[in-house]
């Protein structure tokens, strides 16, 4: 039998032993009240003068301590009776009690009722944290939510497979965490920032279908929806495959049974889109649109050509239309105005249009029929607003894309509810790298471009070179991202000497994966889930650290365990290290 549960309600008039922690206490003179909580529930003990022993352990009893308790069953009588709890009908007449474990003082409130701890404290008390109703709610939820992946996968061939945590570094746009060898000196093994080579080599050998929940390696600044340092994804493979059509419809039906029999959501369309990268960032500013309200970005750059206003002379000029902007406020509109420079505006032009008028700061330097066009182009009502961004077409797209979130927040357009999935496609497979000034891959080097060897050796500009490759976002977060592979040598030495990497420098980063190309590979994509991103949209956690056991902080700083942390010289030697002061 589960202690504290509600199948105690079955037993009433039988003895039953219960074990948990003291939730609270209650001194009623002749009788004392417990109730003992444990990760079922809470079941409230009656413990009376009677049973002296009982009695005398239950007086020193406190909030946290660990007892077990044998006694009968009963219910309660009609007025005290506790709706709010499942065995709120019921209590045990304790017969005998036992003194597991004494409890110090709580430093975390370890109760969802009551002030809440701070964030800090209950990361470093997190075995504590993890008591409250709400965490061990989430741990099961973790727990079924792994489940019902892994059903899917199961049922749909799929063979669950690990792969190795020490691998070799190669370059993947993010910082990989090193380990150094002890039995090769000066060599190290990286962590793997995903199992990318190994799933393309279990391809090679004859596997039909591979899946995992893989721990990832990435050491990336954390922020609120990704960890810092690992994580986990649901990485998968599929052999014979050559289009990503055929995984995103595999993957499909498990995400949106997620949506709707895990969390309980409403999808947004059953069908869900396939978005070019291209039309994304022309329409939303972003590669992962939220789709759950429109206030897209439309272009007026034809409409305003000729324009004397200086502003909209530039190369790209878009607006969004906000329905019902006429009622932000003054204070509004500059925080609006400071988040656009922010990110790389001059400032935020903005027209309201009010009892058939157009009004602010730009309409003196516009003319009627630029007003009408505009209002035309837009579909601006009374009541509406209009906000500009003019510039390059990227710096455009990427400050009202910005904008379009902070409106959506200001006018709570984002209903948690709701979820709205859609596909990015057609992904640019070189793009510049404005840093190092030079080209750079897009995304990812072992995504099949389209057109395969035809396309790298006879497009011209390399910029407009497409990879079949796909993400999936939710509700404006990055959910997933896949490709068909690139599994002929020829095409890889290819991709990477456009870079002016020459075929040496690709054999010793990607031998493993070359040499088997060589022996029959066949056609492969698939794709990887991020797990904890996805868990926490569909628990509506506010942080992605509510929805993992033992996070880091914000900082990457382990408070349980105090890691990272020094290590002994000894094991500094053994590893062939050594520790360089930083200059002052």
């Amino acid at each position: 039998m589960r202690n504290l549960s509600k199948e105690l309600i079955t037993k009433i008039g039988q003895k039953v032993t219960v074990s948990g922690w003291v939730n609270s206490r209650r001194d009623h003179g002749g009788l004392i009240f417990i109730d003992l909580r444990d990760h079922t529930g809470i079941i409230q003990l009656v413990i009376t003068p009677d049973v002296a022993e009982a009695f005398k352990i239950a007086e020193t009893l406190r909030d946290e301590f660990v007892v077990t308790a044998v006694g009968a069953v009963r219910e309660r009588a009609p007025e005290l009776k506790n709706p709010n709890i499942e065995t709120g009908s019921i209590e045990v007449v304790v017969e005998k009690l036992t003194l597991i474990n004494k409890s110090e003082p709580l430093p975390v409130n370890t109760h969802d009722e009551g002030d809440p701890s701070s964030e800090e404290q209950c990361l470093k008390y997190r075995y504590l944290d993890l008591r409250r109703p709400t965490m061990q709610n989430m741990l099961r939820r973790r727990a079924e939510y792994y489940r019902i992946i892994r059903d899917f996968m199961d049922a749909h061939d799929f063979i669950e497979i690990t792969t190795p945590i020490l691998a070799n570094s190669s370059p993947e746009g993010a910082r990989d965490f090193l380990v150094p060898s002890r039995l090769h000196p000066g060599k190290f093994y990286a962590l793997p920032q995903a199992p990318q080579q190994f799933k393309q080599l279990l391809m090679v050998g004859g596997v039909p279908r591979y899946y995992q929940i893989a721990p990832c390696f990435r050491d990336e600044d954390p922020r609120a929806d990704r960890l810092y340092g690992d994580f986990y994804q649901l990485d998968l493979e599929m052999s014979f495959v050559d289009n990503g059509e055929t995984v995103r419809q595999t993957m499909e039906p498990l995400i949106k049974k997620l949506v709707t029999e895990f969390a309980g959501k409403e999808l947004v369309s059953e069908e869900i889109p396939r978005i070019p990268y291209s039309e994304a960032m022309d329409k939303y500013g972003t590669d992962k649109p939220d789709l759950r309200y429109g206030l897209e970005l439309i272009d007026l750059t034809d409409a305003l050509k000729g324009c004397e206003f200086k502003v909209f002379q530039s190369p790209c000029v878009k607006a969004i239309r906000v329905p019902g902007g006429s009622k932000f406020t003054r204070k509004q509109i500059d925080e609006f105005t400071d988040l656009a420079r922010k990110n790389g505006a001059g400032g935020l032009a903005y027209i309201t249009f009010e009892n058939g008028e157009a009004k602010g700061p730009v309409v003196k330097f516009l003319k009627d029929a630029e007003l009408k066009s505009i209002q035309d182009k837009t579909k601006a009502q009374d009541g509406d607003t209009v906000f500009f961004g003019a510039d390059t077409r990227e710096k455009v797209n990427k400050v009202l894309g910005v904008m379009r979130i902070a409106f959506a927040d200001s006018l709570g357009l984002k209903d948690n509810q709701k979820v709205a999935l859609c596909w990015i496609i057609d992904f640019p497979f070189y793009e510049w790298n404005e840093k190092n000034n030079k080209l750079d891959f897009g995304h990812n080097p072992f995504s099949m471009p389209k057109g395969g060897l035809d396309a790298i050796r006879n497009t011209e500009n390399k910029l407009e070179i497409v990879a079949d490759q796909y993400d999936m976002a939710v509700n404006g977060l990055e959910l997933c991202s896949g490709a068909v592979r690139n599994y002929n040598p020829e095409i890889m030495y290819e991709v990477f000497g456009v870079l002016g990497y020459d075929q040496e420098y690709v054999a010793q980063k990607f031998g493993g994966m070359l040499n088997a190309f060589k022996f029959g590979a066949p056609p492969h994509a698939g794709c990887a889930f991020g797990l904890d991103r996805m868990l926490m949209e569909l628990l509506d956690a506010d942080s992605i650290r509510d929805i993992v056991a033992f996070p880091k902080n914000g900082s990457g700083i382990d408070l349980m365990m105090n890691s990272p942390s020094t290590v002994d010289n000894n094991q500094l030697e053994e590893a062939h290290i050594e520790i360089t002061p930083d200059e002052e």
